[in-house]
């Protein structure tokens, strides 16, 4: 019997479901497993590899606590409550409405 594209895509849908929902399931499982075993073994989330060392921060060149960049103030804003700062590649909503006629100024903030 030879299948369809359509066909195909609807067994793909509905497997993609499937494993969505055991993998669901499983996950609960192994969860509760993990959580039995760190209460077991005394298990911090340093011996897991989950909180970098000091040595660990400093090779990476990670910043001091509290030498972080400051957020950046929107400039331009849409309707549809799109932002963007103006650094950076344009976003595609922006293109978009410049490709359509509108102006940066109808846009700024």
């Amino acid at each position: 019997m030879t299948r369809t594209y359509e066909q195909l895509i609807k067994q793909i849908d509905t497997l993609s479901r499937e494993a969505d929902k055991l993998k669901r399931k499983e996950r609960d499982g192994v969860i509760a497993r993990m959580k039995d075993a760190i209460t077991i073994y005394d298990i911090t989330a340093a011996d897991l590899g989950l909180t970098p060392s000091k040595a660990h921060r400093k090779a990476a060149g990670a910043r001091k606590v509290g030498k972080t960049k400051s957020a950046r103030t929107a400039r331009f804003r849409d309707e549809a409550g799109n932002i963007w700062v103006g650094r950076g590649p344009r976003p595609q909503w922006l293109r978009d409405a410049l490709a359509a006629g509108k102006t940066l100024a109808d846009f700024a903030v």
